[in-house]
């Protein structure tokens, strides 16, 4: 069996309603994954993410962002080159969210070699499990975009 290249990481908190879409999107795709690729879910500190990423190829992360955007609005970052605005990503119930571990990792030159991050933005991060209708129509758009791109990463390179 190959080993994992491609992680893939759903980021969110269960129970702050529109948070919950990187978590979803994780659940979603377990059972959709090819192999090489592996999915995980997390709640945790942004610092404890890094330590999650280490020793990958690639990696792509997903969570809900505030932009001030529409309610279901899917960015995608490079974050390889460059880090996704902190200020989108700031409804984390922890200090250092998505943005500042990314920066951290890059300065301890700890990223893996491909690292994308997308965003699907939330409008409700309150306590509770209901989903936004916008935010529940894009986790399924999200859902294939990182599948296709987990597919991407695996094919061979010529």
């Amino acid at each position: 069996m190959k080993p994992t290249t491609v992680l893939i990481i759903g980021v969110g908190t269960a129970y702050r309603n529109d948070d919950a879409a990187g978590l979803i999107v994780a659940e979603r795709l377990r059972a959709r994954l090819p192999e090489g690729a592996s999915v995980i879910t997390h709640e945790g500190e942004g610092v404890s993410l890094m330590e999650q990423m280490a020793g990958c190829e690639s990696v792509v992360v997903v969570d809900a962002m505030c932009s001030g955007a529409e309610p279901g609005v899917i960015r995608r970052f490079n974050a390889g080159t460059q880090s996704p605005p902190a200020q989108m990503f700031r409804h984390s119930t922890h200090a250092i969210g998505i943005a500042e571990a990314i920066e951290l990792g890059r300065t301890l030159g700890k990223l893996p070699r491909c690292l994308i991050v997308y965003g699907i933005e939330g409008r409700d991060f309150d306590a509770g499990t209901q989903l936004s209708p916008a935010v529940e129509s894009s986790i399924e758009i999200v859902t294939r975009r990182v599948l296709e791109e987990a597919q991407r990463l695996l094919a061979p390179k010529e």
